[in-house]
């Protein structure tokens, strides 16, 4: 076992350049949860030289602050101009002392999930502001193989990495191509381009609602029992079971009013996650909702709900919920259920609408087929990680 600070030099002193002389620009938002590294930004060193984190190509970037930290920003520094780079003061940077550890593979370390939890258990500083101390990185112990293993272990995770970006970007495609074909028949929503009938959403459905927290708060949730689904659990076109929530049988009785029926539609109301939706699965009922997410339940005679989220997903519409959910013309913070009620909402033929929702049933059992590939290959990552580093 060594100590990471003897096999790398942690935010090693910054070089001294001509004040003219170009360097690559890399604050905190060009740096991504997966390796992402944009070093397209150049300024003159005279503009960076005081106030900025240094580090040269091959150094890794390590986001110590809260909740970048915790969300596994982190990268290795390429294509900087000249080899060099400034960024935010939030990263520590990490070079590796050659013959003795590759950058790769010190990336891969401080990208598994069990180092970062660590690495959260040591932070300082108040709340919002909490940071990973240069010490826990220069202590923490770990087994570095041969340079010949770590290449081997390092070009394992880029396969895995290469197939894990190919089952999301196939994904992303298919998602894209139910957006192309809502389009394709229904054209632009808002504008109704294609002079369907209209009418209010509340015309069009026989409940929009959202719920509360339950007495007893966040300390009060259980392991299994009536779910409770919150913000984070609505993506767009996607239901996250991450950080899924579960309440008492007395607990939800306090929200009867907001139980959740099949085919129901969930739209986010309020927060940074503002105008996100998607469908209920039909798997997680019983359930209820807090105040953070409206059901939607669609009067399936005139509004099919698979047409009815594609409709909220469509750019027009999302970007009319957001509007409407800007606050004082800075921050998208809520909807009210009046807003959503008067929403004008397009209606076209059912029989279209619902041929529509069988094309999404399709397409969804295509991604059901690709979700569990990228999830087999997650946990094969995961897997490995904790055989290499654990």
């Amino acid at each position: 076992m060594v100590r990471i600070g003897d096999i790398c030099i942690i935010n090693p002193k910054a070089q001294t350049f001509d004040e003219d002389y170009l360097v690559s620009f890399v604050p905190m938002p060009k740096v991504g949860e997966n390796g992402e590294f944009d070093a397209s930004d150049i300024k003159e060193y005279r503009e960076v030289k005081k106030g900025f984190t240094y580090f040269q190509n091959g150094d890794v970037l390590f986001a110590k602050i809260t909740p970048c930290m915790e969300n596994g920003k982190g990268a290795i520094a390429r294509n900087l101009k000249n080899g060099i780079g400034f960024g935010s003061t939030e990263f520590h940077v990490l070079r590796p002392i050659p013959d003795v550890v590759l950058g790769e593979w010190l990336y891969y370390l401080l990208s598994w999930t069990d180092f970062r939890k660590e690495a959260e258990k040591n932070m300082t500083g108040s709340a919002g502001q909490k940071r990973v101390p240069k010490s826990f990185l220069e202590n923490y112990q770990v087994v570095v193989p041969s340079l010949d293993i770590q290449e081997k272990q390092v070009n394992i995770f880029k396969n895995l990495d290469l197939l894990i970006s190919l089952r999301k970007q196939q994904l992303s495609k298919l998602d894209e191509l139910v957006k192309s074909r809502f389009v394709e028949l229904f054209g632009d929503p808002v504008k109704n381009d294609m002079g369907w009938k209209t009418t209010s959403l509340k015309n069009a459905t026989s409940k929009i609602g959202s719920g509360a927290t339950p007495k007893g708060g966040k300390e009060s949730y259980q392991a299994e029992g009536i779910t409770l689904i919150r913000s984070m659990n609505v993506h767009d076109g996607r239901f996250e079971y991450k950080d899924l929530a579960h309440i008492t049988d007395e607990q939800a009785k306090q929200l009867d009013n907001v139980a959740i029926e099949e085919n129901d539609v969930f739209i986010n109301i309020t927060g940074a996650s503002v105008a996100r939706s998607c469908i209920v699965p039909k798997h997680i009922l019983p359930a209820r909702v807090n105040q953070h997410v409206a059901i939607i339940r669609c009067i399936t005679s005139m509004l099919n709900p698979v047409f009815a989220n594609n409709m909220f997903l469509n750019h027009s519409f999302k970007e009319q919920l957001l509007d409407i959910g800007e606050t004082g013309g800075a921050t998208r913070q809520a909807i009210t259920k009046q807003q959503l009620e008067s929403l004008e909402v397009i209606l076209p033929p059912l029989e279209l609408q619902n041929q529509f929702a069988d094309f999404v049933e399709q397409i969804d059992k295509s991604k059901f087929e690709i979700q569990k590939s990228l999830e087999k290959l997650e946990t094969l990552k995961k897997a490995l990680m904790q055989k290499y580093f654990g």
